[in-house]
C-alpha cells in the first residue's frame, strides 16, 4: 500500500507542476535565462552548481547562459552542446514519468557518460520531495523513458 500511494504521489505531482508550466525547449527564467543563471560549464569542470553572471552571457537556442568566468562563456561558445543540460534543463525525472516540463533545482544534479541531468528538488504537498531519489533507484530505465518523451517534445 504504502509503494502505490508513493507511485500516485509522483503520478500527481508530475501532472500537477509539469502541467503549469512552460513549454519552452530549454528552461529559462521569465528574463530568458537558463538554470537560472547557473554556469553550465561548472558543472563539468568543478563539479557543482556555480552561479555566473551576466557579464559572461551567452545566447543560444533562444536562452540566455550566464557563466562565472569568461573562460567557462568561451569553453561553451566553442562546444554548447557539450555542455547543455538534457531535456534542455528540465527535470529529468519528470520527463521520464510523464514527458513534463519540470523546472529542476540547479543545485540538484548529476553527471552521468558526460551528460548534465538536473531535478526537482522541493517541497510538494508540504513535504521535501527530491526527485532524484526516485531517478537513482533505477536510472538506466529512467533515462530510457526520459529520452523517449524529450525525443516526442516541440
Amino acid at each position: 500500500m504504502k509503494i502505490s500511494r508513493s507511485i500516485l504521489s509522483i503520478a500527481i505531482f508530475v501532472f500537477v507542476v509539469g502541467s503549469s508550466y512552460s513549454q519552452n525547449k530549454v528552461a529559462t527564467n521569465a528574463e530568458d535565462v537558463a538554470l537560472n543563471g547557473y554556469d553550465v560549464v561548472a558543472y563539468f569542470k568543478q563539479h557543482q552548481a556555480v552561479r555566473g553572471n551576466n557579464a559572461n552571457a551567452v545566447k543560444k537556442d533562444g536562452a540566455t547562459y550566464y557563466f562565472s568566468s569568461a573562460e567557462n562563456a568561451s569553453a561553451f561558445k566553442s562546444n554548447p552542446k557539450m555542455f547543455q543540460p538534457v531535456y534542455g534543463g528540465y527535470c529529468a525525472f519528470a520527463m521520464a514519468m510523464k514527458g513534463a516540463k519540470v523546472p529542476a533545482d540547479p543545485n540538484t544534479f548529476k553527471l552521468r557518460d558526460g551528460k548534465l541531468y538536473l531535478f526537482f528538488n522541493d517541497y510538494y504537498e508540504g513535504k521535501p520531495f527530491n526527485t532524484i531519489v526516485p531517478w537513482n533507484s533505477n536510472e538506466k530505465e529512467m533515462i530510457a523513458k526520459a529520452d523517449q518523451n524529450w525525443k516526442g517534445q516541440k
